[in-house]
């Protein structure tokens, strides 16, 4: 994985700090130029992977990466599933049958056979291998280094106890789509001690990871733990905790916890995108 990732929380109007600036942000970004604008100069840059959602834009944003391979050479997109906001907005929209038109990959009445033969057995597992295909749709012919589980789920399953699921999600992933399986949440300890009790060796964890303990559940001391263990590849998200911590000090954190593979960040300008890259060249250099 590349040391530095660009994430798109700042493209739909999520900020975990101010309603006020995730209006603003929803108004700048409304257009799909004004977000390939943007990419364009996160990739020009020097970054070269983009670790996004599934929201339906992105799939506009794909169909021109696609379109432009010279341009967009070495690009990597790192989706993160699923998006729950996007089917409910596409049932609210087309109804029921024309969501899984819409969502689903093959035929609509193949589709509909195998969700309802997985419904009818509780088929937890045959389900997740229906959403991650039609999930992937959209990102066809991109290249897609490792494929993430939303904390929403992530987390579920982990207080559910289901661990199968998990190795039926690496597994599929790998074999299907050639990629890695990785997993957000929002309790590192946790996770990391259940994907190695089920086998799941050295694994890719993204988790909020700030030196105040922002949405960091089991505490800033025991994450310190497991990131110090290097027996996952961690990716920092949330590094200044939604703007509650100055930039060059939580960095400088995060930086300086030996085992963290990648940082996560995103922003809405140039100036604060070209900031944030150096300051963490900056203090990995050191």
């Amino acid at each position: 994985m590349d040391k530095i990732l660009f994430g798109d929380n700042q493209f739909f109007a999520v900020n975990h700090m101010s309603d006020e600036k995730a209006r603003a942000q929803a108004i700048r970004f409304k257009d799909n130029s004004a977000i390939l604008n943007l990419l364009d100069y996160v990739y020009d840059i020097g970054i070269r992977t983009f670790m996004c959602t599934t929201h339906d834009r992105i799939g506009d944003i794909c169909d021109v990466i696609r379109a432009n391979p010279n341009r967009y050479d070495g690009f990597k997109l790192y989706p993160c599933m699923p998006y729950a906001h996007k089917y409910n907005n596409a049932v609210a929209e087309m109804g029921i049958l024309g969501a899984l038109k819409k969502m689903m990959p093959g035929s609509l009445l193949g589709t509909m056979a195998r969700g309802g033969v997985a419904l009818a057995m509780q088929d937890y597992i045959g389900i997740m291998k229906l959403l991650v295909d039609a999930e992937m749709k959209m990102f066809k012919g991109i290249n897609t280094g490792v494929i993430f589980l939303q904390n929403v789920v992530t987390d579920l399953m982990l207080g559910l106890g289901t661990n199968d699921f998990f190795t039926a999600f690496a597994e599929y992933v790998k074999k299907e789509y050639r990629t890695e399986p990785g997993f957000i949440t929002m309790n590192l300890p946790m996770l990391g001690s259940t994907l190695e009790n089920c086998g799941i060796e050295n694994p890719i964890i993204c988790a909020s990871i700030n030196k105040i303990g922002f949405r960091m559940s089991g505490g800033k001391y025991r994450y310190e733990e497991v990131i110090a263990s290097n027996r996952c590849r961690v990716i920092a998200m949330q590094p200044l905790a939604a703007g509650a911590i100055p930039p060059k000090e939580a960095i400088e954190y995060v930086c300086g916890l030996k085992g963290i593979s990648s940082i996560l960040f995103g922003a809405s300008t140039k100036a604060h995108i070209v900031e944030t890259k150096e300051t963490i060249e900056s203090f990995w250099a050191k």
